[in-house]
């Protein structure tokens, strides 16, 4: 177990089979062991060395995904690395009710917990396995903490403390709720749009309870009730607007605001190239709320990521799909349908078509030299018998159905199921036509996808059914336009396009969008080069006093981020911003599941 008291002194003690280092109670062994032997909490009087834990060599990390504080347990991956406990830099916001302030290291991060305003906690930050990781020694060690890991669970308590009042304030367009406690607790906020449901590791006496119950509810924050929980006091009641929680020291407090701009704009170095920001950004005096990420990528990566590797068929939450490729992080990106869950444009991975463009609409292309290019694009094929006959082949890997010629290869799965009842599929193996068959004698199982060759659903097309029994020969062969994007690699298809070249492009039915689509206002995520070069991954939401952009208002709120080019994405519901094991630009829950996006990786080591 790891006690953290501030007055003991840090020394080396021995335990059979470990050298262990002391200060209080310690858990960690410099062999890489969490061991059973106990370790006293009594510091030798005079010791040799003083010893700093984050300098302690642990060989062999432990590490876990589960934390239980203070009797709760909660899903929230853990390492011990280096001397050092690293939790998951948001389940030190989310579930401790730290508050993470602007930094430009990322290997330092300043935090506010019970601390006086300009005095913040500076904890050691580090990216592993896709979360960053908070070093969360010297808040064990100033507040008293026991921790101990161990069994891939990391049992973290705290010092006992009590509510001593609860207080509301009336605020301009808002209302405040103080909590006054006797000592620092953690705090967590449950994700909720519309109700107060914080949960905290203290407890509190009938008196302050029956206080808390009697007040009157107000126009923002409705009556409090107030119930014990696991390790302390669940404080619920109804919101009118979103929350914010900060802790604040002398005297200890939780204070929590409602209201409608409740956006905590920062600026922080999260990782070696990827700086998260998030602030409100005005057009024409309309606040909207946006979360971005700056991304150098010659020092992270950016690729292509789907539902699941084995097929382009399918949705799941962004969260599941970035860590399903352990992506640190990720935005969603192309359009699909939600009712057959089939992508609707571009998506290509390492020269391999996912799914083909459609409509000529806008993409992004890039490569492992970090270049960048957006463009409307489109993909000619054309299929080509032994005889000489030629056939326009319209998509490929795709949900968009058309009178013509379809082509799914072995990247949509290993099946292909007739999207439509009259289409007559054929099976090519090695460039020979080797079946056909009506889609009515397909089972529901489908059609298998042969590995070394592909199948041509053809729709409405008898003249190119006829041309193509078993047997004959055909090849396909394919440009891109513009050429320019044919060295890229990696493409992700979305649209409008929104600024090319510093100029404002956005022509939302030159790109078959519908009128509707193009005046329409929502949330929504885009993709923007800057002038250097860097990547921007952009999430904006709702403003204060509306609906979220129009399109041509995300055009304006992409060049004042400093786009040079900028390409909408799949926006409303899909859009979701996710960074190191959360969304960071909404609620999971009201997040749509989506079919396609970008994820960020960094070099392994």
């Amino acid at each position: 177990m790891v006690r953290w008291p501030a007055s003991a002194p840090l020394s080396a003690r021995s335990c059979p089979g470990h050298r262990w280092i002391a200060r209080g109670w310690i858990g960690i062994s410099l062999l890489g062991a969490i061991a059973p032997c106990p370790v006293l909490a009594i510091p030798p009087a005079a010791p040799a060395a003083e010893i700093g834990l984050a300098n302690a060599a642990v060989t062999t990390p432990a590490q876990g995904q589960t934390l239980t504080l203070n009797g709760r347990q909660l899903s929230i991956p853990w390492v011990v690395a280096n001397g050092r406990i690293g939790l998951a830099d948001y389940g030190v916001t989310e579930y401790l009710g730290a508050t993470l302030l602007n930094t430009g290291d990322p290997s330092r991060q300043p935090v506010q917990w019970f601390t006086d305003p300009g005095n913040p906690v500076e904890l050691s930050a580090w990216v592993q396995d896709g979360y960053r990781f908070l070093d969360i020694g010297p808040l064990a060690e100033r507040h008293g903490w026991q921790v101990q890991p161990g069994g891939g669970n990391l049992q973290l308590s705290t010092p006992p403390a009590q509510v001593v009042a609860l207080r509301r304030v009336p605020q301009s367009g808002g209302e405040r709720l103080i909590v006054e406690l006797s000592g620092p607790v953690p705090a967590s906020l449950a994700d909720s749009a519309d109700a107060l449901s914080l949960t905290l590791g203290a407890t509190a006496d009938a008196r302050v309870i029956r206080d808390a119950i009697a007040s009157p509810a107000g126009a923002y924050l409705g009556s409090l009730a107030v119930t014990p929980t696991t390790g302390g006091l669940r404080l619920q009641a109804s919101a009118s607007h979103p929350l914010r929680l900060v802790t604040q020291a002398n005297p200890n407090q939780i204070v929590i605001d409602v209201q409608a701009d409740s956006l905590q704009p920062h600026s922080i170095a999260w990782a070696p190239g990827v700086r998260w920001q998030q602030r409100y950004i005005s057009v024409a005096g309309q606040p909207f709320p946006a979360y971005y990420l700056q991304i150098d990528p010659t020092q992270a990566s950016l690729r292509p990521i789907w539902t699941d590797p084995t097929t382009a068929v399918g949705t799941a939450p962004l969260t599941t799909i970035a860590q399903r490729w352990q992506a640190s992080a990720a935005i969603n990106a192309g359009f699909f349908n939600r009712n057959n869950q089939y992508p609707l444009g571009a998506v290509r991975a390492n020269n391999t078509w996912i799914s083909g463009p459609i409509l000529s609409r806008g993409v992004v292309g890039w490569n492992d030299q970090g270049q960048v290019r957006m463009e409307r694009l489109a993909l000619q094929q054309t299929l080509t018998t032994a005889s000489g006959q030629r056939f326009a082949v319209l998509a490929i890997n795709s949900g968009y159905v058309q009178a013509g010629i379809g082509l799914y290869t072995p990247a949509w799965g290993a099946t292909y199921r007739p999207v439509i009842e009259s289409e007559t599929v054929v099976t090519v193996v090695d460039g020979v036509v080797t079946a056909q068959q009506p889609a009515s004698t397909i089972g529901p199982g489908g059609l298998p996808i042969p590995p070394n060759g592909y199948l041509l659903a053809l729709r409405s097309y008898a003249t190119a059914a006829q041309a193509l029994p078993p047997g004959q020969q055909v090849s396909i062969a394919s440009n891109l336009l513009p050429a320019t994007m044919a060295p890229f690699p990696n493409l992700v298809g979305g649209g409008p396009l929104l600024i090319r070249d510093r100029t404002l492009v956005l022509n939302a039915q030159l790109e078959q969008f519908s009128a509707a689509f193009g005046t329409q206002a929502a949330p929504r995520s885009a993709i923007g080069l800057t002038a250097t070069g860097e990547i921007l991954l952009v999430a904006v939401h709702n403003s204060p006093l509306g609906p979220g952009p129009t399109l041509d208002q995300m055009a304006q709120i992409m060049l004042q981020l400093g786009s040079t080019d900028a390409l909408n994405l799949d926006g409303g519901s899909s859009a979701s911003l996710y960074l190191g094991g959360r969304l960071i630009n909404r609620s999971p829950r009201t997040a749509a599941r989506v079919n396609n996006g970008i994820g960020l990786f960094f070099p392994q080591p």
